[in-house]
């Protein structure tokens, strides 16, 4: 969704009313002062300060919540690795376990061979 780009006032006006997402919507981040924006609002004369420093304010915060996901997800892999590390490693003199018919088949050969019939 492109950005609105409203003027400056009302920009100021949505940062100062703490609507921050709306005032992303209408182009904050594409901001950039010009000579007469101090002038633009006589109670606000710090109208291009304010904004700029908004937008700092935002990138500092986008900034350290990117920092925030990757220490998670540093975190979660080495977790995993150490969990992998930990698990018990196969025997390597375990016989595998033969499948229920073979067992069977071979039940029923070793009664043969012993002369006897399995029930």
């Amino acid at each position: 969704m492109p950005a609105v780009h409203a003027p400056p006032r009302q920009l100021l006006q949505l940062v100062l009313d703490d609507a921050l997402d709306a005032a992303l919507d209408a182009g904050l981040m594409d901001y950039q002062p010009q000579a007469g924006d101090a002038a633009l609002d006589p109670l606000h004369p710090e109208l291009p300060q304010r904004l700029q420093q908004a937008q700092q304010q935002l990138r500092t915060a986008w900034a350290a919540r990117e920092r925030h996901r990757a220490r998670a997800a540093r975190l979660a892999r080495r977790a995993a690795e150490r969990e992998a590390r930990r698990a018990p490693a196969p025997a390597a003199n375990s016989k595998p376990a033969l499948p229920s018919a073979a067992a069977a088949i071979l039940a029923r050969a070793k009664a043969k061979a012993a002369g006897s019939t399995p029930q």
